[in-house]
Formats: C-alpha cells, structure tokens, sequence
C-alpha cells in the first residue's frame, strides 16, 4: 500500500493523544469523538473497497468485535461489584490494596480493577491530608503494570491473544511483573510512611475512629467472571455469545444500587468502543507496510522494542502502538531466516519487549492507558488534588523510568 494511507492512522493517534489536552470540552462529547473517528476512518475504508481489500477489512471487523466484546462484558460485569468500608487508611493497608489490585487486574482488566477499588482506596484514605501520591501508585500499579499476566489483563495483550499468541504465555513476563510491582511497592511503602508520620493528630484520631468493615456487594458477578474468563478458550463466535451472555446476566440479576453506588454508566466503554474503531481501521495500512518494509527499519535488538513500544505507547494509545511493533518484529523475522520462530512468528524475546513496553509503559502519562484518566477524574470528584498533565509525568519520570532502565539491565 502507498505511505500516504498511513496518514489518517498516525493523525488519528495524535489526535486522541492532544485532544484531551487542547479541545477538552470538545472532548467530553463521546458524540464529537464519533464524528472524527468516521471523518478518519471513511478515507481508509473507501481506499481498501476500491482496491478489493475485502478479507482485510472483514479479518479487521472480527477482530474489532471480539476485543470489544471482552472489554465491554468485563466492565459491565466488574461495574456490578461493590466494594465498600472504611478501614484504617495505613501504609500497610494501602499496600495490600495496591497488592490485590495488581492480581485482580489479569482477572477483570485494569479498567475493570481500577473502577472497583479506586473509590474504596480514597474513601479509606479520605480523613488523611497527605494523599496526593496515592491514585498516583495506583494508576502506575493497577491501572498499568498490574495487568500483563493475562490476555484479560489490558487490550495490548488481549489483542496479541487474537493474533495468535497463547493464552498462557503471558505468564512468561511474571519475573517483569513481580520485579515491577515490588520496585514500586517498596517506594510507595517509604513515601506513604513518611506522609503517615507527618498526618496531623486529629486526621489520624479520625481514621481510626470512622471504621467499617469492608463488604462486597453483587458478588454474583464474580460466576460471571469466570463465564468470561471461560468463554476466552472457545472459538468464535461461541466466545463472543458466551460473554454478552454473561455481561446480559449481570446487568439483569444485579441490585441497581451497586451500579449506582458505583457510579456506573455506559459513557467509558462507549469512548473505548468508538476510538478503537477509527484505530482498528486506519491502522489496515499501516501494519501491512510494516509486514513489508519493517526490517528496514533497523529495529533489531529487544531493548529496541521495549523502548520504542513503550516510549509511544506514553503518548499514543498502547494497544495500535503494540500491534505496530509486532508487524515489525514479525518483517524482521520474515526477512532474517536466522532469528528463532517461537511465538507467533518471532523470538519470544522480542514480544516479552513488545508486552512489556506496551503495558508497563502506558503509565508514564495519563494519555498512555484508558483507566489513568478516569481514575484521575474520580480522585479529584473525591477531593484529592491530582498533578497536572505534565506534574503527573514529572513523577513517572522520577518512579518509573529507573524502574524500566532497571528492566533493560536485568531482562534484555
């Protein structure tokens, strides 16, 4: 295809990235981004139709419903579960959340985590003063790093599932993941401590004294949780039916007052489901250049990949960003008969780089992962004054990115 038709791919990820920051209000309108993502996509779709492209542009739709499919029946589904109390807002407390999250993440998604427990984490911590830092941890480690175990865990790698990549071999990236987690956990500890020490008396009489257990409303959902994570293993479109099934069932059998309490609506999933289907378009051209004309590149080492995944997954969103670099890993696999074959037509090295600059990386800006903003928004309705665009990558540049110069020393 000619480089031209790359154009509305890479205009609509700057876009999505910028938006944000420059038409917020504009932005808000899920009506508004329905009406760019059809202006960006039509060209491309008109192109692929006048030149036959017929298998690709129906490959890419199967593909497009499936991932929305997972997405929108694991956040229906974790929407229905309610978590609420009010213990003691501890570091040692607020570890163990940040901990479960990380494991909860594979299971529901990161969405699906970070929904369920960022308004339990701030209500435990609401009688603090000194709490800036923590939605902060929790975008890095539930929202981010937490969810690379599984396909269900974040889009980047549910879409390297679709592309052939064994559901279990996520698991391969577990060392990165416990490396990850405890870096950041251990800082968090030392950092939340210090704020701790310096909390005012009374803010500390209070915690102590406004304590309610923690309880778990519609905990139904959690079979439902296990239809989805079930239905993963059967084919298409069995797979899709199940999880609509699922997402059906708990709509119907849920309390409405555990939506409610959660502030649940359709607006998030709506956003996903309407930018995605202007990436999952544009983006026809641009992996099938990079089947082509990827080795030459010069892109041949898994540091490489680490970095340039995640080094745009900070700022474009990390799913497109992920299937990029795995056509390019895959031309240069094609072009370079001695690299081994191992996963999906290239060295497994080079997709553990690839899943985890997409996943870790997507937290070095609000911009890189769907849950950093929504968490962001969600703190600040609770009364906890979040950085600015740029504050917030001034603390990723100072907690994450020697954790990720540490992956490349000690993993590629």
């Amino acid at each position: 295809m000619p480089l031209f038709t790359v154009v509305p791919f890479v205009a609509w990820l700057l876009t999505i990235a910028l938006a944000p920051l420059l038409f917020e209000h504009f932005w808000e309108k899920n009506s508004n981004k329905a009406v760019l993502s059809i202006l960006f996509l039509s060209p491309v779709l008109v192109y692929l139709l006048m030149h036959g492209h017929y298998s690709e542009i129906l490959y890419t739709g199967e593909e497009y419903f499936s991932f929305i499919v997972l997405l929108g029946s694991l956040f229906v589904v974790s929407g229905g579960i309610l978590v609420e109390g009010d213990i003691e807002g501890t570091p040692r407390n607020n570890m163990i959340l940040f901990t479960i999250g990380a494991f909860l993440a594979n299971l529901i998604g990161t969405t699906g985590a970070s929904m369920v427990l960022i308004r339990p984490l701030l209500t435990i911590n609401s009688q603090r003063t000194r709490v800036a830092h923590i939605p902060i941890f929790f975008i890095f480690i539930v929202s981010n790093i937490g969810g690379c175990l599984t396909p269900l865990g974040d889009p980047p790698v549910f879409l390297g599932f679709l592309k052939g990549v064994p559901f279990f071999w996520t698991l391969s990236l577990f060392p990165m993941w416990a490396f990850n987690i405890g870096f950041l956990l251990s800082i968090f500890y030392i950092l939340d401590s210090y704020n701790y020490r310096k909390e005012p008396a009374r803010a500390i009489s209070s915690d102590k004294a406004e304590f309610r257990p923690i309880t778990i409303s519609g905990k139904r959902n959690i079979n439902f949780l296990f239809g989805i994570i079930l239905a993963v293993f059967a084919p298409s479109p069995i797979r899709e039916v199940v999880m609509i099934s699922m997402a059906l069932l708990s709509l119907k059998v849920t309390k409405p007052v555990c939506r409610e309490k959660n502030a649940f609506s359709f607006e998030p999933i709506s956003e996903v489901a309407i930018l995605f289907a202007g990436i999952f378009i544009t983006m026809i051209p641009a992996l099938a250049i990079l089947q082509e004309h990827g080795a030459e590149l010069g892109i041949t080492e898994p540091l490489q990949f680490f970095w340039i995944t995640g080094g745009l997954s900070s700022f474009l969103d990390n799913a497109p960003t992920y299937l990029t670099d795995l056509s390019l890993a895959q031309s240069l696999a094609n072009h370079n008969p001695a690299l081994p074959k191992e996963v999906v037509g290239i060295p497994a090295v080079y997709l553990r780089a690839i899943s985890a600059g997409a996943v870790f990386m997507g937290a070095n800006t609000y911009i890189g992962n769907g849950p950093n903003f929504m968490v962001k928004t969600i703190a600040e309705k609770s009364g906890v004054k979040m950085p600015s665009f740029f504050g917030y990558i001034g603390y990723s540049l100072i907690l994450l990115i020697p954790a990720f110069i540490l992956d490349s020393i000690l993993f590629f």
